[in-house]
């Protein structure tokens, strides 16, 4: 017995952390962790756990054994007291007892005891403090139970930056982490066939056409995205192509997931269409089980009412049954429920509500095709016996006119959820107070779509909308994303806010405590701004903002009768047919099949004007009818008299500030766009996170610094233009837009204060980040510059001054080029997992090559100067950043008999020297050498023994230029370790 003084301070669950041993005060030591024979393999597992962070944070391997006689150790049990998800921490005696209502709640104690160490758990891997701690038990007595029964992820598939990339050690590497956050959920949506779709997740045919292990007999072509595949603003680019160094992380020009191999862009066979979701269906299986093993619940699903693909349609049709009979769509769902219970069994399906619920009403025709879609995959599950319970999700609850009416659909036993409205600006739908008895599931936006590319951290935001869904009633609580590492602020906020919001205001709960809204304006879409000078009007400014893919405006007047003029431009397209769309006013159709360039061309302004437009008790109401791309629209000026004879005007700026006499654009059921959004407390959020992943001695200023920019307080930079992440241009002098990016020199000169290897590498990945963002604006001012250097070049006729204008044209050209080049060269220096590959690729093949943010001009640039662009227009492929080793998937456990294979990206313009890895059972025995790989450019692979105990390993690469990387960076002191069960 002896006695040690801890340091204490205040995790993000609210209860006390451990984080070093400095001096001494009443503790209890204890050598070997207590597993008692005949354990769950969860509860082997916790002990495995616990042995592997103490180990990591003190350097003493302790002994696991079945019983001690004395009363000293670390002793985990599975108490039948507590409740199945509730774990208690508890020294008692000589002991520290880990103890849990159920073996996963034992495994939640075991992850929460290693929190004490001073470790963190994020979804992309573990962060183990440099500063190694003496071994000794805290003295604890803790009880945690979730406020919330599901708590997980529902990662996104359609973009890379997504599970569309992710392998099957990728999905492994994070199910694995979700325990470590006391999450226990995963959820997958797969889009059918049109826009993205089909995706090869969910496969749709008839039960004859699926065999006995889950194999198809038919199918259709489906791919997720690759960087052969053109989707979503994304054109297809070989990655050899990619600037900065980014192509030297790709091995191989096709990139896309693994079992895509062979099969990209697409399958070109039906016998490939029926591989591909062979291979889909075994790596889900082997997913899937895991999760079970692990106490994390699945779930995967489709939109409502199901879109069958074309080929399944029409053969049908020639065995002569009718695709939209009910009894036929009930076959269709037996095959699809058939085909996931043999080949990769979940325990959810859920059905997505209709996207266009979102921000229109409903017919009564569409809620009953969505209802008996409902009854038909109830009725396929009933005669599967039930193997998975159906739930919905989608982008609502439920039609806009009642949001609850699928509650009196579904049987209590499903549960309702819904992502966040308006990408996630909107709060928690308030309709779920209105629903009772059946599960509940809110989801927050832990990342939006349209700001892919960029920092999104939304931690303050995360916070409130888990107390708003707890305020809500809601039993469950998920996040919607695409990144992982890129998203990890959010990602721990949302996991700690499931278990702990000691930090929630004492009135919050009050049912009439919510946020302030607007009344009024835009419902849904993107604003956008751009640069170029528009022709036809003096109101130039006007027609430089648009909002664009809209449903409309509801606009509050007084009663009366008005002339309305609807202003619009083309800003981005330059042909005929690219973007045609209706209108209705006050429910009647003003325009029909609108193509703006058609009629005017591009960047000139047009207007319509409606007369006698009377408005009585409702608000005036303007829609949009999408026929071609978005609707898209660029002020609305609304003139008259009200019923009492008082004139009336008023003017809004469609995606835009207020300017030239018109209001500011609004968005209905929005936060105004300022400040914080909606948001709770989050200092001691930062705080902890800064001192765990950087140490103490710049946590305080670091904290700082990332708080002032969570929010709305992080610059925008990117939208969705014509996929998500589209660098926005912006006509703002550089000399005043980059004062927005002072954080950044102020998060770069800590980098002199941070002491350890790890700490540093944690911290360089903040900074490139935070570089990142910042290029990404330069990119877009210096696009704007180059619109309008390319304008005057347009305008003028002679040729000498076209010259001219040209070689200033040029000058612009070859700044973006060099900019382009930095921008890639920090993406590629902050890149660590697949998301943040994904990330490079849709710079690459969406703002470079669709938007054409470099090459919009070069055409006219070199007519105009009668010769080619000099070879310092084309961005480098040179890498200027710091050579590093890249390990995108990290697995820290592994099944017994596994053989771990590594990706490893060595970052360097010229091949490593040697390249090798250092592997040995945890904490014992000399290290074994296995060489790398070569894969291909920076890219090289090691391949792991079976495993059959505990290992660690690092891995040691020598430059060229002879200088030494070592991954993890703290290695060999502490190396990245692998659990084996």
């Amino acid at each position: 017995m002896h006695t040690c003084k801890w340091k204490r301070t205040k995790s993000h669950f609210g209860l006390p952390l451990v984080l070093a041993a400095v001096a001494c005060v009443a503790m209890v030591s204890g050598d070997v962790i207590v597993c008692p024979a005949g354990a769950s393999p969860n509860v082997r597992l916790a002990a495995r756990e616990v042995r592997r962070y103490v180990y990591l944070r003190t350097g003493k391997l302790l002994r696991i054994v079945p019983r001690v006689s004395h009363a000293t150790g670390i002793v985990l049990r599975v108490d039948p007291a507590l409740s199945p998800q509730q774990f208690r921490l508890k020294t008692r005696g000589g002991s520290l007892m880990i103890s849990g209502g159920s073996d996963v709640a034992v495994l939640y104690g075991a992850y929460r005891f290693a929190e004490k160490l001073g470790v963190r758990f994020y979804l992309h891997g573990d962060v183990i403090p440099d500063e190694r701690i003496a071994y000794a038990l805290p003295h604890l007595n803790e009880t945690a139970t979730p406020l919330f029964t599901i708590r997980g992820i529902q990662p996104f598939h359609d973009f890379p930056e997504g599970p569309d990339w992710w392998d099957q050690d990728d999905y492994l590497a994070y199910v694995e982490q979700l325990p470590k956050m006391r999450m226990n959920f995963l959820g997958l949506h797969c889009y059918p066939e049109g826009g993205v779709g089909p995706e090869p997740l969910v496969w749709i045919g008839s039960p004859s056409d699926c065999d006995e292990r889950g194999g198809v007999k038919f199918s259709y072509p489906s791919a997720w995205a690759n960087t052969t595949k053109g989707t979503w603003g994304y054109a297809p680019v070989a990655t050899s192509e990619f600037a900065g160094g980014a192509a030297l992380l790709f091995a191989q020009d096709g990139y896309g997931n693994y079992s895509q191999t062979g099969l990209m862009p697409r399958p070109a066979t039906p016998t490939e269409s029926n591989e591909l979701f062979r291979r889909v269906g075994e790596m889900m299986r082997i997913v899937f089980s895991r999760a079970k093993q692990l106490g994390v619940k699945t779930c995967v699903g489709t939109e409502t009412p199901l879109t069958i693909p074309t080929v399944v349609r029409e053969r049908l049709k020639a065995l002569g049954r009718d695709p939209g009979d009910p009894n036929t769509v009930q076959e269709i769902y037996e095959g699809i429920f058939m085909r996931i219970s043999r080949a990769c069994p979940v325990d959810y399906y859920w059905l997505w509500t209709p996207e266009d619920w979102t921000w229109g009403g409903n017919s009564k025709q569409r809620l009953d095709a969505t209802t008996s879609d409902i009854r038909a995959a109830l009725a396929a599950l009933q005669c599967l016996g039930n193997p998975f319970v159906l739930a919905t999700c989608g982008w609502v609850l439920g039609p806009q006119n009642d949001r609850t009416a699928l509650d009196r659909i579904l049987p209590k036993t499903s549960p309702m959820s819904c992502i966040n409205r308006q990408v996630g600006h909107d709060p928690v739908e308030p309709a779920f107070a209105d629903i009772a008895g059946r599960p509940k599931w809110a989801i927050p936006w832990m990342e939006n779509d349209p700001m892919l590319t960029q920092p999104q951290p939304w931690v303050a935001r995360m916070r409130y909308d888990a107390a708003d869904a707890r305020r809500l009633g809601c039993t469950g609580l998920l996040g919607i994303h695409w990144r992982t590492k890129a998203m990890m602020l959010n990602v721990s906020a949302l996991s700690a806010a499931a278990w702990d919001q000691s930090w929630v205001p004492a009135n919050f709960f009050a049912k009439s405590w919510k946020p302030q809204m607007t009344k009024d304006g835009a419902v849904g879409g993107n604003a956008a701004v751009f640069t170029e000078p528009v022709t036809g009007t003096e109101e130039v400014g006007v027609y430089q903002t648009v909002r664009y893919d809209m449903d409309g405006y509801r606009l509050s007047v007084p009663n009366g009768t008005y002339r309305v003029r609807l202003q619009f431009n083309e800003p981005f397209h330059d042909a005929i047919g690219k973007r045609v769309f209706g209108v209705r006013l006050q429910g009647k159709t003003v325009i029909d099949t609108l193509d703006v360039f058609k009629e005017v061309g591009r960047n000139k302004a047009l207007d319509y004007v409606f007369h006698d437009i009377e408005v009585s008790a409702d608000p005036l109401r303007i829609e949009f009818v999408r026929q071609v791309e978005f609707p898209c629209i660029a002020g609305i000026v609304i003139e008259g008299r009200t019923n009492t004879g008082t004139a009336f005007s008023r003017k809004i700026n469609c995606g835009g500030g207020k300017v030239e006499g018109y209001e500011a654009d609004t968005v209905v059921g929005a936060i105004p766009s300022a400040g914080k959004d909606r948001g709770m407390p989050d200092a001691d959020f930062y705080k902890d996170f800064a001192r765990a992943n950087f140490g103490a001695g710049v946590a305080v200023a670091a904290a700082a610094i990332m708080a002032s920019v969570d929010g709305l307080n992080m610059p925008k930079v990117t939208d969705w233009i014509t996929g998500p992440g589209g660098i926005l241009p912006n006509g703002v002098p550089w000399e005043t837009v980059q004062k927005q990016f002072a954080f950044v020199e102020s998060f770069a000169k800590l980098r002199s204060r941070v002491r350890g290897a790890g700490n540093l590498e944690r911290f360089d990945y903040w900074l490139n980040t935070y570089r990142a963002v910042k290029a990404i604006a330069r990119v877009g001012c210096l696009r704007a510059e180059l619109d309008r250097a390319a304008a005057a070049l347009k305008n003028e006729t002679d040729t000498s001054k076209r010259k001219q204008l040209a070689s200033d044209a040029l000058v612009s050209r070859v700044a973006i080029a060099r900019a382009w080049e930095e921008l890639m060269t920090y993406q590629a220096a902050a890149c660590d997992t697949p998301g943040e590959l994904g990330t490079i690729a849709n710079f690459e093949m969406q703002s470079r090559r669709t938007m054409h943010t470099l090459d919009a001009y070069d055409n006219e640039i070199t007519a105009a100067l009668e010769r080619p662009l000099p070879l310092d227009a084309a961005p480098s492929n040179h890498y200027a950043g710091a050579t590093r080793i890249v390990v995108p998937t990290v697995r820290t456990q592994a099944r017994k008999g596994e053989s771990l294979a590594l990706r490893v990206a060595i970052l360097d313009n010229l091949p490593a020297s040697e390249a090798y890895l250092c592997l040995r059972p945890l904490g014992k025995g000399q290290f074994q050498r296995i060489e790398l790989r070569h894969l291909g450019r920076a890219v090289y692979q090691a391949t792991l023994p079976a495993a059959q105990e505990d290992f660690e390993y690092y891995i040691v690469a020598r430059t060229a230029d002879g200088k030494k990387l070592l991954w993890p960076a703290t290695a060999p002191k502490t190396n990245q370790t692998v659990i084996v069960d």
